[in-house]
């Protein structure tokens, strides 16, 4: 799907080319700023008072003085709402360059006066910041035509004119730049081409370079620069073997399990038949890290067997992953808005007699959904292996018996290898003593483990120093029995460590970042997962920014930057809930989440679909856990805007 842009007198029109020709186009490429037009901008009439607009005009004009008609801005011809649709842009957008009549480059930071000095304007084009970025590789790289554009909008010359200023600046080939094939390029000598590119994300310093290498692989923020390349590498040596989705790298760090990777491995395809089995424990055990480790090892020993990761936490997520599925396996159909991508893969698997694949569900917790409803996301097939994992022992045996693996509490040894990964600096031989005695506080729980070492990490202090902060953090908040997540007889005993490790970064935090304290607090009284930035407060996008990094430093927030959300996990969650019930501070939080829900909830137009239906399940969480005689009237607004998207849907 590609969107283009064109002006209906003065109204700025957005069209959507889905499943039609595509008419010539012109693409901007620009660095963004921090008032940019969104797509969801353009059924608001202030979308003009925003500073990006004057670059939307300056495109829209030049576009014309070129005969045409449509014209491309990243900032608003995709819906960032849109996961399906954001995680397709990443993979298509050197294809979408390579189709532009033209590019035009508006360097921001280059200033040209009409009676500048060839040497002048040319120092100045040099040290602009356009040639230092990510993703500007390929604007240079795919379009046949590129033309250079000052702030004031005029025109310095095309990539043909100053080739050898392009060259200077970036030492791109000229072969490359003349939009010679990429494939007399080795690997390698592509890679260097962003060598010294800066990205905002670490990972999309290998994620620009996805075109350019004719690779398609999922965005997972979060991974590290090292683990992306890593991934990438794996899918070009993976080249002609089975099609497979794992959207996360190998975990160097992970240890032990040995005896329960044998039997998953063993009996899941025993005697060449495949089999269903499932994980289970409580949550922060490493039920998903195992599953990891299978589905990577299982991948590297069978090339022809295809891997599938799929997020069962719900049904929309169910059905993104399927999307993605269809897309790799190249299922004629898979693009159609309407198309049932569920029935589309397993028919494709179940007519696949010979190939094995292994399905992988993770956190399949959701009682409301049903074994069954699982069930028909399950291709009939004697050789496609499923394995499930989830916190809830009723699901398990209804999906899995007896085939159930159940996780129990890590060893001691098993807990050290892993306190010894996480950490920055080596453990001496005198520390190993005090790094017993703090996994005894921690219960060996992986979860606390690796948020005691963000902490520790961050904060630059000993084992013994973290020790203490957790004596005093446990004087200060005695013990109680609250329900806890899950329905496992352990999870009164796991709940602690990660309620204690959390609260003692919460505690840092109050003083060093308020912000990020606050986030934490607003994150309690939604749904977990995906919480959108944009439902975070903050004087400024790179406020609100720093505040997620510094959470995510701590290990108390996942980041999802290709989504602009992030995700809190299951047990953190609920030590929050638990914290602020205690400190009389829930109700205040909640009501504070309404409100900010009530300013970001669009109105009932269909082109905001994307955007209510990914904050309906926030929006559905702070209403059912709140009172209907609190912040009435921000609720009811909130109730009535959450039913007007419902009926319109």
């Amino acid at each position: 799907a590609m969107r283009l842009l064109h002006f209906d007198g003065e109204i700025l029109v957005s069209t959507d080319f889905r499943g039609k020709t595509v008419p010539p186009y012109t693409i901007l490429s620009h660095r963004w700023g921090d008032s940019e037009v969104l797509l969801e901008d353009l059924g608001r009439d202030t979308y003009k008072e925003k500073d990006g607009y004057r670059k939307i005009e300056f495109c829209a004009a030049q576009a014309a003085q070129d005969q045409l008609q449509y014209f491309w801005i990243d900032t608003c011809c995709i819906d960032k709402w849109d996961r399906r649709e954001r995680s397709k842009a990443i993979n298509s957008m050197f294809r979408w360059y390579k189709g532009a009549v033209k590019c035009y480059v508006f360097l921001r930071d280059v200033s040209v006066a009409a009676d500048a000095s060839q040497s002048t304007w040319e120092a100045s084009f040099l040290a602009s910041e356009w040639f230092t970025r990510g993703w500007t590789l390929q604007e240079l790289i795919a379009p046949a035509s590129v033309e250079f554009f000052s702030c004031e909008g005029r025109r310095i010359g095309d990539k043909t004119s100053l080739e050898l200023l392009v060259h200077k600046a970036t030492g791109i080939p000229f072969e490359a730049l003349r939009n010679g094939s990429l494939d007399k390029f080795t690997l390698d000598e592509r890679r260097g081409w962003a060598k010294n590119r800066k990205t905002t994300e670490e990972e999309d310093a290998v994620y620009c370079l996805l075109g350019i290498l004719d690779v398609v692989i999922s965005a997972a923020y979060g991974e590290g620069k090292g683990r992306a390349w890593r991934r990438l590498q794996a899918e070009l040596e993976a080249a002609g073997s089975a099609p497979s989705i794992i959207p996360f790298s190998q975990n160097d760090q992970f240890v032990g399990r040995e005896s329960q990777l044998a039997e998953l491995e063993a009996k899941l395809f025993e005697y060449n038949q495949a089999t269903t089995m499932a994980i289970v424990g409580p949550p922060g055990m490493g039920k998903s890290q195992l599953a990891l480790e299978v589905a990577h090892r299982t991948r590297q020993r069978n090339k022809n067997c295809s891997v599938f990761w799929i997020d069962a936490s719900d049904t929309d997520s169910l059905y993104r992953s399927y999307g993605s599925m269809a897309q790799k396996l190249g299922i004629p159909g898979w693009d159609d808005e309407k198309a049932d991508n569920r029935q589309l893969v397993r028919a494709h698997f179940s007519g696949e007699s010979e190939r094995q694949c292994l399905f992988i569900f993770d956190n399949a917790d959701d009682t409301s959904l049903g074994s069954a409803y699982l069930s028909d996301y399950v291709p009939q097939s004697e050789q496609c292996a499923v394995l499930y994992t989830t916190t809830n022992s009723d699901m398990a045996e209804e999906v899995a018996a007896p085939n159930i693996l159940r996780l129990r509490e890590m060893s001691l040894s098993t807990a050290q290898k892993m306190l010894a990964n996480h950490m920055e600096a080596c453990l001496s031989a005198s520390e190993q003593q005090e790094a017993q005695l703090l996994l005894h506080e921690l219960s060996c729980l992986p979860l606390a483990i690796v948020q005691a070492a963000a902490y520790i990490n961050t904060r630059g202090i000993a084992l013994q120093q973290y020790r203490s902060l957790i004596a005093r953090q446990r004087e200060a908040v005695p013990e109680h029995n609250s329900e806890s997540p899950g329905n496992g007889p352990q999870q009164h005993d796991i709940t602690g460590p990660v309620a204690t490790t959390l609260l003692i970064s919460l505690e840092q935090l109050r003083g060093d970042n308020d912000l990020a304290a606050d986030y934490l607090s607003l994150a309690a009284c939604v749904d977990r997962k995906d919480i959108p930035l944009d439902l975070l407060p903050s004087p400024s996008p790179r406020e609100r920014e720093e505040a997620v990094k510094v959470l995510s430093g701590h290990g108390l927030v996942t980041r999802r930057p290709a989504e602009s959300s992030v995700d809190l996990h299951q047990l953190v969650h609920h030590a929050l809930r638990e914290w602020l019930q205690g400190q009389e501070r829930l109700d205040k939080w909640t009501g504070n989440a309404i409100r900010e829900l009530r300013r970001v909830f669009p109105d009932n137009n269909h082109g905001s679909r994307s955007k209510w239906r990914r904050l309906l399940p926030h929006a559905k969480y702070v209403l059912t856990h709140s009172s209907a005689e609190k912040d009435r009237g921000d609720r009811l607004e909130l109730a009535q805007k959450c039913a007007m998207a419902l009926y319109n849907d």
